[in-house]
């Protein structure tokens, strides 16, 4: 897919009435238990963007929720010796927090400290929310930003909750058609009332659809709380790890087949599909979780290894999804090839990892837009795109 330079969008004016940069606040860090991976990924696109086209200012939200004033400096927003960086190292003030209007008629950001009077950052004209997860990914940020009637990139509202939750997101994809592997809900009231019924009903699951099974938050990324479980005796531990990070737990069968991935970006003329990639099993780690994702950065296959039919199914089923869930900007969206030859899709990511090597931009490089085309064409996107009903 060759690449195409995207269509210009409105230029603000200054005070004055001058001409200026558009303004782009990326937000990132965050309240979920992704906040690490969000300021990883916020650093590569602070790299990216171009500073002679677009003003940048970065907030970082701190694992408490603040709204922090932090520094520009992507160099220290990377995994360095295993360690994950934090809002909280880079924030210019411990007490310190921005605040955006909830004003459509004004898009100035505030800065303010205790004892010290208000200082007005400016306007703001596009968000880019780097953050994933709940509290960010799950249509919290945008339910906000649409308040304030500030353009943002990737998906609206509705989407960015669906695309959140499991259960919800693979209710969508059933009725618009879309295959999906099996899979079982425990609500929070299913194991606080009852554990005992609620075991039984999953290990009745296993026992249809066989073991191992994946217990999962139904809504975190990155593989977090995850756990493989072997047997009825290993539930209970697994069904409390998934628990620390969402009361509500997804449970799906062991589905056989390699893990395919794909692109999905909005062109001027609609969702396009990149080349899709595959993620080889790790010898190291029973499957793909966070260790093998981002500290031990296990590579990805870019393009997969796939047949000409294959890859067109596969993006076709890519694009399906990103229609089903009403996504805007961007998805990731992620299968099984299962030894019949079926595709399944497992979930959709609204707001995918974002680093250069991450397998999203990845992905699209191999499409013909590179990394900071890729950044550029979301803002521009953004910049088009309206608040409100659309």
């Amino acid at each position: 897919m060759s690449s195409q330079t995207p269509s210009s969008s409105p230029v603000p004016a200054s005070s004055a009435g001058e001409p200026r940069k558009p303004r782009v606040a990326v937000v990132f860090g965050g309240r979920s238990s992704e906040h690490a991976i969000s300021v990883v990924t916020a650093g590569a696109v602070l790299r990216a963007i171009d500073r002679e086209k677009y003003d940048v200012l970065p907030i970082g939200i701190t694992a408490d929720g603040r709204w922090a004033l932090t520094a520009d400096a992507p160099e220290r927003m990377a995994i360095a010796d295993r360690q994950l960086p934090s809002v909280e190292r880079l924030a210019e003030s411990e007490e310190g927090s921005v605040v955006l209007p909830v004003d459509p008629s004004s898009r100035e950001v505030v800065y303010s400290e205790p004892g010290a009077v208000p200082k007005a950052l400016g306007d703001v004209d596009v968000v880019f929310p780097m953050l994933h997860g709940p509290y960010g990914e799950d249509g919290t940020l945008q339910g906000l930003l649409e308040l304030s009637g500030v353009p943002y990139v990737g998906a609206g509202v509705l989407a960015s909750a669906v695309g959140m939750d499991k259960e919800y997101m693979k209710r969508v994809f059933v009725s618009f058609g879309l295959p999906v592997g099996p899979y079982e809900v425990l609500r929070p009231r299913d194991w606080e009332r009852d554990p005992a019924a609620a075991r039984a009903r999953i290990t009745d699951f296993a026992a249809e659809h066989g073991w191992p099974v994946f217990v999962k938050p139904s809504r975190a990324g990155s593989s977090i709380g995850i756990t493989k479980v072997d047997g009825p005796e290993q539930l209970d531990e697994a069904i409390e790890e998934a628990r620390r990070h969402d009361p509500k737990v997804i449970v799906e069968a062991l589905l056989r087949g390699r893990e395919i991935e794909c692109g999905v970006l909005e062109f001027e003329d609609g969702p396009r599909a990149s080349v899709p990639a595959e993620i080889p099993p790790v010898s190291t780690h029973d499957f793909y979780d966070f260790e093998a994702k981002y500290i031990d950065a296990a590579p990805g296959v870019v393009p997969a290894p796939l047949t000409a039919e294959e890859t067109e199914r596969v993006q076709e089923l890519a694009v399906r999804a990103f229609d089903a869930v009403s996504c805007e900007g961007l998805v990731r969206a992620d299968f099984f090839l299962l030894d019949s030859g079926e595709f399944v899709i497992n979930e959709i990511n609204t707001m995918p990892g974002f680093t250069p090597i991450s397998m999203y931009p990845r992905m699209w490089q191999e499409s013909g837009v590179s990394y900071p085309e890729l950044v550029d064409r979301l803002i521009q996107a953004a910049l088009r795109r309206s608040t409100g009903l659309r």
